[in-house]
């Protein structure tokens, strides 16, 4: 379990392909405060600590994460936003978030705004009644909140310290980024599903 507030960045060092999974070494400062089997978010998708070498570690995404989510797009330097599970004695600044993605989204368009930045994204209809106007969701594992939402469309305004410190500052129209959507929002939906026999 995540809040959506990253820690910090990671750059991918090496990419290997086992069979249909691929493994990544990462690069980060936080490496040194890891320990393998713990699980980390990686742009939102949860992943677990396989082994540890200095300041890199590994960890391996199996393909329905491929599948779901822009991992399989990653490439030797990129750089990705990290953060380590949630502690139960903290506080929860963001909002719940499972680094489960469910989808991807693409970069519409960027408004600077005079030191922040709007941006809008496009997602799949077919998860319309999960977005909604000053509703949370994690972008790249960064808890946001959505406006002007749409039946296929939303914005995110992003602040400078999120610009400075996540990935989020180098978005570009026609990037893709990792989604998940508001746990509480999907249980409610599921819920009003099976009443309505949906």
């Amino acid at each position: 379990m995540f809040t959506g507030i990253i820690e910090a960045s990671g750059t991918i060092a090496s990419i290997m392909a086992r069979g249909s999974n691929k493994t990544y070494w990462i690069s980060s400062s936080l490496a040194a405060q890891l320990r393998v089997d713990q699980s980390l978010s990686h742009d939102g998708v949860c992943l677990t600590v396989e082994a540890l070498n200095g300041h890199d570690y590994q960890v391996t995404a199996i393909a329905e994460t491929l599948e779901k989510s822009n991992l399989g797009s990653w490439k030797e330097g990129t750089r990705i936003n990290l953060e380590r599970c949630l502690q139960m004695n903290g506080r929860l600044d963001g909002h719940i978030v499972q680094g489960h993605v469910d989808t991807t989204a693409i970069c519409q368009s960027i408004e600077d705004q005079d030191g922040s930045r709007v941006v809008r994204l496009s997602y799949p209809s077919s998860f319309q009644h999960l977005v909604i106007e000053k509703g949370s969701i994690a972008v790249n594992g960064v808890s946001l909140t959505c406006f002007d939402v749409s039946s296929d469309e939303f914005s995110v305004a992003i602040i400078p310290y999120t610009l400075d410190n996540t990935n989020i500052g180098l978005l570009q129209p026609g990037i893709r980024v990792n989604i998940e959507f508001d746990m509480i929002g999907k249980y409610v939906a599921r819920m009003i599903g099976q009443r309505l026999g949906v």
